[in-house]
């Protein structure tokens, strides 16, 4: 037969254990069961282990084991007196908001480099932060091949983030359909009746087309990378 002090403190490593996955210290025991010292701690812990209800493994730190519960403890009408407190933030801490997110198909693969095909399929899907999605509009998500915008930051293999839209203004990194066969990732510039299509990498040439030649599909908003 346990006493309720006994009870309370068993049951209170028992929350702990099943919550955090190791026992309580000997601080969040005392403060738990309101003691003032943790003297009356050790005289708890030796009755519970004395009955073999616990046991303490040597020279670990918080090494206490539960071996069984009394019958009381397993009944369901049981009710803890004691509910294990949820630690108080650190001093400063801001508070963790939800952030939005929402789920983009992955067109497949997009040229930063020489062109390549148009893409019209969906090869998978992406969760993209909802602060990413700027503007009105439907977005996408392509995959980036090549390295002719790596100085722009955007690597071979990394995900962009488009926003559909057929105009662009000068300087924005778009998606390109050139000769409505060929889709490609560049810097955006009109010059008069011509467009220019700048790489971000002094290895791949400026490609200069006409203005009707070349359709904008949507402007770079994002880009998500894994390491």
């Amino acid at each position: 037969m346990l006493t309720r002090k006994q009870m309370e403190l068993l049951d209170f490593i028992r929350v702990r254990m099943g919550e955090d996955g190791v026992p309580p210290s000997f601080d969040e025991m005392k403060e738990a069961l309101d003691l003032k010292s943790k003297s009356g701690i050790h005289r708890l812990i030796t009755a519970l282990e004395e009955r073999g209800f616990i046991r303490r493994m040597a020279h670990r730190a918080r090494a206490i084991e539960i071996v069984k519960l009394p019958e009381a403890m397993d009944a369901p009408g049981f009710r803890p007196r004691l509910v294990a407190k949820t630690p108080a933030p650190p001093q400063g801490a801001m508070a963790v908001e939800p952030v939005h997110a929402m789920e983009l198909p992955v067109m497949g693969r997009i040229a930063a480099g020489v062109p390549i095909e148009a893409i019209a399929h969906v090869s998978h899907h992406v969760a993209v932060p909802g602060s990413m999605l700027s503007g009105k509009g439907q977005h996408y998500a392509l995959e980036v091949k090549g390295d002719s915008m790596i100085e722009a930051g955007i690597n071979d293999g990394d995900i962009v983030v488009i926003r559909e839209q057929t105009t662009a203004e000068n300087g924005d990194i778009v998606v390109a359909l050139v000769e409505d066969a060929e889709a490609t990732l560049k810097r955006f510039r009109r010059k008069g009746n011509m467009i220019a299509l700048e790489a971000a990498n002094p290895a791949y040439e400026t490609r200069l087309l006409p203005d009707h030649a070349v359709k904008v599909q949507g402007r770079l908003v994002g880009l998500i990378r894994t390491y």
